[in-house]
């Protein structure tokens, strides 16, 4: 296993933390089943190698994911439970069923929330909290207010945003400290380098860069014809969809070539690029087995030098993938995209 000691700093008011986090969304079900003590063990190996940063949500399987953090928590040894930072993101309205009703981010649905997160999660504390999308109904001021005073209340550390453009960061960024954002940011999806990651680096913020191999789309292990349960959220989304999909995976034939030349994978290509974009951004892995999580790792022991970033911009160009990166109706949800 790849074990890591570098770090990176999320912003000039948040942590340092791991050079990668580890996102574990993917361990409750939203990519079709997960081995549960896999996804434990997964965790553990994380915390062995020196990842620090673990993202989750508390609608990431209706508060099953937290659930999962805190038995791996749990069952890990102290020293490595103790440097786990915990990053949640809150707001999603989901019925019984799974069914997705919008965004709460009213003040008291950011308290009622956090009290269960910590609950969940077995912790006095979260350490990066952020509300999941931007409530249409609700000022940013307050939601942001609302984590404001819990963190003056020690129940949260730091302050985050997610999935939100320039004008709502301004905004955010205006009424508390924030430390990062958590966005889409990947070869293939590079719509955040117009607006977004500017301001984030005039206003000293940090990103969280979720989706770096695309959902698996440009991991190399997906392969024309490929079939997802119905729950999965590859099932539903458009790059992944007939033409899109064959057009989206020559992309990364093109780029397995570069990666075959330098004698690493795919996905190891790729998680590179999205290191190489700046001290101020830490990709987040969504490795749900150990042997993912290591090869996601290796990564960082690959050096992209001024031809090689060329090489891989020139085989996967910015705005090359078809389709959105969400249905439509998710897509009219992100302010980061309007």
């Amino acid at each position: 296993m790849t074990t890591t000691t570098r770090t990176r700093a999320l912003g000039t008011t948040g942590p340092q933390v791991s050079a990668l986090g580890l996102g574990c969304m993917g361990m409750s079900g939203m990519y079709g089943e997960a081995d549960h003590a896999e996804s434990v063990a997964t965790i553990h190996a994380a915390l062995e190698a020196g990842v620090t940063l673990l993202d989750t949500g508390d609608f990431y399987g209706m508060g099953h994911n937290e659930l999962l953090i805190n038995e791996a928590l749990r069952t890990a040894p102290a020293a490595l439970r103790e440097n786990a930072l915990l990053s949640v993101k809150f707001g999603a309205q989901r019925g019984p069923d799974g069914e997705w009703y919008g965004f709460d981010g009213s003040p008291a649905a950011v308290k009622t929330s956090a009290a269960y997160s910590l609950q969940r999660l077995g912790v006095d504390h979260i350490d990066v909290y952020r509300p999941a999308r931007l409530d249409p109904d609700v000022p940013i001021e307050e939601t942001v207010g609302a984590i404001a005073e819990l963190v003056e209340k020690g129940y949260v550390r730091h302050i985050g945003l997610s999935e939100v453009g320039a004008d709502t960061i301004r905004r955010a960024a205006a009424t508390a400290p924030i430390a990062d954002l958590q966005i889409e940011y990947s070869l293939i999806s590079r719509g955040p380098e117009r607006e977004v990651l500017p301001t984030l680096r005039e206003l000293g913020i940090a990103v969280t860069a979720y989706g770096v191999l695309s959902r698996g789309l440009i991991s190399g292990h997906v392969t024309d014809g490929q079939q997802y349960a119905a729950t999965d959220f590859r099932a539903h989304s458009p790059r992944f969809q007939g033409d899109n999909l064959r057009h989206n995976l020559t992309l990364v034939e093109s780029l397995r070539k570069i990666a075959e030349e330098k004698g690493v994978t795919v996905a190891q290509i790729a998680i590179a690029w999205a290191l190489s974009r700046g001290e101020g951004i830490v990709p987040l892995i969504g490795a749900r087995t150990r042997g993912r999580l290591d090869e996601a790792l290796g990564a960082l022991d690959v050096t992209l030098d001024a031809a090689d970033l060329a090489a891989v911009e020139a085989a996967v160009p910015a705005d090359a993938a078809a389709g959105e990166r969400y249905a439509p109706a998710q897509m009219a949800m992100l302010d980061s995209e309007r």
